[in-house]
């Protein structure tokens, strides 16, 4: 029987530090669930400690950075750069999104946004995980959110906001050469930020609802650029105002 992790995410954590601690105390609540940082070891840490609000850095140090993910464990995450790398350098480890592993919850309590519309953002990092993309949707539903689709929704997008247009981290394809070199040719070109700002401007012109939810953190980055009130399904779901 393997063991289960969440993967809280460098990333993540140091843009919703607060968010992050709420999603941590619930799964240590709930589920008892051992929680590192990163998906690989001693990844920045000081980088990422100094990006955390003060009162939010010694229980960010007290985490282990990483774990020793073995075949037959579990590990979820908010990250879809976690999931990949992990899925490309751990054999036989099975990644799953956290937003499955709420909608298994029977105990989770939704809050109540009925009346709200939303433009639902699927994220190129994550396009073949249908699971986790249907997963998104049931949560919109319980929390009753009404929610249009893009033309280039699920497997068809190829948005994750404007990280697309800047050179990735050398870690990335390295570690996850199918989905960061195979399968991104013609992205991470470098953009001036004034022609990243221009592209997201336009690709947001698309949306016909006030607001717009994602459930990547790239993805929010590009959307936020772009001028619109992008969302983390994160902040709905832990009620972050």
């Amino acid at each position: 029987m393997g063991k289960e992790y969440y993967v809280a995410s460098c990333v993540f954590t140091s843009r919703f530090p607060q968010l992050s601690d709420k999603i941590q105390r619930y799964l240590r609540e709930r589920y008892d669930m051992p929680i590192v940082r990163c998906c690989i070891p001693k990844y920045k840490l000081k980088e990422y400690e100094e990006k955390m609000p003060e009162q939010y850095r010694s229980g960010w140090r007290s985490l282990p950075d990483c774990a020793t993910f073995g075949a037959g464990d579990v590990v979820y995450s908010v990250c879809h750069n976690c999931s990949n790398i992990i899925e490309e350098t751990r054999s036989g480890v099975k990644t799953v999104s956290l937003w499955e592993l709420i909608l298994l919850d029977d105990s989770f309590v939704y809050p109540d946004f009925s009346n709200m519309k939303v433009t639902v953002q699927d994220c190129w990092r994550s396009k073949e995980r249908h699971s986790e993309q249907l997963a998104v949707r049931s949560l919109l539903k319980k929390m009753g959110i009404d929610f249009v689709e893009l033309n280039e929704n699920m497997n068809r997008t190829e948005f994750c906001g404007n990280s697309l247009y800047k050179p990735q981290p050398a870690r990335n394809p390295k570690l996850a050469p199918l989905h960061y070199e195979v399968n991104a040719q013609g992205k991470f070109l470098p953009h001036t930020i004034e022609e990243q700002e221009k592209i997201m401007k336009e690709y947001c012109k698309q949306f016909s609802t006030d607001d717009v939810i994602c459930y990547c953190h790239y993805c929010l980055e590009g959307l936020l650029m772009g001028g619109v009130n992008g969302k983390h399904i994160a902040e709905l779901l832990f009620d972050e105002k």
